[in-house]
């Protein structure tokens, strides 16, 4: 047992996956934590419970900006524990505060995809706000828009025409050095 103020082990660290809606955030997660014995936290279900709604019906009720502030608020209750693999909502990222306490609280590693993967693996899912609308043009907007809020992370990784067993494996040969 860690002794208090002693440093964590970087493989007791937790494991942050970022990146946009669609790029296998959950579903690599759901296999990593199973690697390592971690818990699996999904960021958007957490938000959901502290709230009573679900995301779409907190867009719809109180805003994107309502929706931001319980996102900091349960980012931050969950990143006081350890040991766990968190799978971010795409636009954790969107408050340097959010940056700044993943990348202190535990190992960042961000998932990409080439637009057309994205476009076909959230076609149809209609618990998705932002992609209301030509689904195209809003996920080629909101990559450009959020292109640079995810340099912060310790690792990237291309999910493109790739298996999510093939994704975890990667992150975690990044994550155990």
């Amino acid at each position: 047992m860690r002794k208090w103020g002693e440093e964590l082990n970087q493989t007791d660290r937790n494991i942050i996956l970022i990146g946009m809606m669609g790029t296998g955030k959950s579903t690599v997660g759901h296999l990593i934590s199973q690697q390592l014995n971690y818990t699996l936290v999904d960021l958007d279900s957490e938000i959901e419970k502290a709230v009573g709604k679900s995301i779409p019906a907190m867009f719809e009720s109180e805003g994107e900006p309502f929706f931001r502030n319980a996102e900091a608020d349960v980012l931050e209750k969950v990143l006081g524990r350890q040991r766990l693999v968190i799978a971010t909502g795409g636009g954790a990222v969107l408050r340097k505060e959010n940056c700044e306490l993943m990348s202190s609280k535990g190992w960042v590693a961000a998932l990409t995809a080439d637009e057309a993967a994205i476009a076909q693996r959230v076609r149809g899912d209609v618990g998705r706000p932002l992609l209301a609308g030509n689904l195209e043009e809003r996920v080629r907007q909101i990559m450009k828009e959020r292109k640079e809020c995810y340099r912060f992370a310790d690792v990237t990784v291309d999910t493109t025409g790739k298996s999510a067993q093939e994704v975890a494996l990667d992150i975690l040969m990044h994550y155990r050095g």
